[in-house]
């Protein structure tokens, strides 16, 4: 008969791995400088928003946090906050990477993808996984970064803006 210490007991109830999903759309801003995945693009306008706007960061933190069961930026850094406006977006994902630290949670990995008709996203991309993986104390290989157009359909298609979705797998640390 296999023995299970107290320890063993009290955490079999929580799962070892969970899976989060995070979206996010900006419009586009010309007066604003455009920043994706934490790097400066000068092609683009940049993305109205709050903070800097940067939609790939602002996906990857709601799969971390909807993974984690943490709510989502919103709730995290409201954009009613002036504390947040025109914050540095990795700033804000070194927060959600210490609050999920405290509740035990590590990167498994993660996947995300831009939706742009412009700018071309693939020079940049591997210095954004670079840089966040940085921040979020991962290596590269745990983070990809992919780029697709909408083939001129819709509101990316039209030039009106950039959309992020990312997935996330978190394991209990």
């Amino acid at each position: 008969m296999e023995q299970h210490s107290a320890a063993n007991e009290a955490h079999d109830h929580l799962p070892v791995m969970r899976i989060g999903q995070g979206f996010d759309v900006h419009a586009f801003a010309p007066e604003r400088r455009l920043v994706l995945g934490g790097v400066h693009i000068p092609e683009g306008p940049g993305l109205a928003g709050h903070s800097d706007a940067d939609v790939l960061v602002h996906a990857i933190m709601d799969a971390l946090l909807g993974a984690a069961a943490l709510g989502d930026i919103g709730e995290l850094f409201p954009d009613h906050d002036a504390r947040f406006c025109g914050a540095d977006s990795c700033e804000l994902l070194a927060e959600v990477m210490r609050q999920l630290h405290r509740e035990g949670w590590r990167i498994g990995n993660i996947d995300a993808c831009v939706i742009a008709q412009r700018p071309r996203i693939s020079p940049y991309k591997q210095v954004m996984r670079q840089r966040l993986a940085e921040v979020m104390g991962i290596n590269c290989g745990q983070l990809n970064i992919k780029a697709t157009t909408t083939e001129k359909l819709g509101f990316t298609g039209r030039g009106e803006g950039i959309a992020a979705q990312a997935t996330a797998l978190l394991n209990r640390s």
